[in-house]
């Protein structure tokens, strides 16, 4: 479904989620930001990154590991990308420049689906369930927040390793499923 949304319709509301993030506290508090580049209907975090570079903060992109978890690189319209092995654009920057997940402040996530307690449905690699699974034996790194739209709001199945998140930020509303969103 969020395939079949006009371009006018994804900008709007990836314009309404920006103004909604702009909102909450962990935004504003935020330091290094991790994101994504939209891809096969995802909702464009393009409007949040343009405020969090007005804001000063650091914009960081994944960048896939052998072992398939993630690390994070700084991220400008001007940084040089290469291609993962998947043809996914990545920051070609030196990895002393990375972040490991724990040191970001924000990860903007994207998904497939999301339910109403938090998990989320990924494209089926398990990437950000296994860059953030330390978060099952203990607290701390960064908030988990989702981007998507309306839409996407469906029951999904759930495995012991799933890493639920903190939120999710529709073109429509703020879900809140931990007290990191306040």
């Amino acid at each position: 479904m969020r395939r079949d949304l006009s371009g006018t319709v994804a900008r709007t509301s990836a314009e309404q989620a920006a103004r909604l993030i702009g909102k909450l506290p962990v935004f504003d508090e935020a330091r290094a930001i991790a994101a994504y580049l939209a891809f096969d209907g995802e909702l464009i975090p393009a409007p949040i990154l343009s405020l969090a570079w007005q804001q000063g903060k650091t914009v960081y992109m994944p960048v896939l590991r052998p072992d398939a978890s993630m690390v994070f690189a700084p991220y400008t319209p001007n940084t040089p990308m290469k291609s993962n092995r998947y043809g996914i654009p990545e920051p070609d920057v030196p990895e002393s420049r990375w972040l490991q997940a724990r040191e970001l402040d924000l990860v903007l996530t994207p998904l497939v689906a999301f339910d109403e307690v938090g998990y989320r449905l990924g494209m089926g690699g398990g990437f950000y369930d296994r860059t953030f699974a330390y978060r099952r034996t203990g607290s701390g790194g960064p908030c988990l927040l989702g981007l998507a739209f309306e839409l996407q709001c469906h029951p999904v199945p759930h495995r012991d390793w799933d890493i639920p998140l903190d939120g999710v930020v529709t073109e429509r509303r703020i879900y809140r499923f931990s007290e990191r969103l306040g």
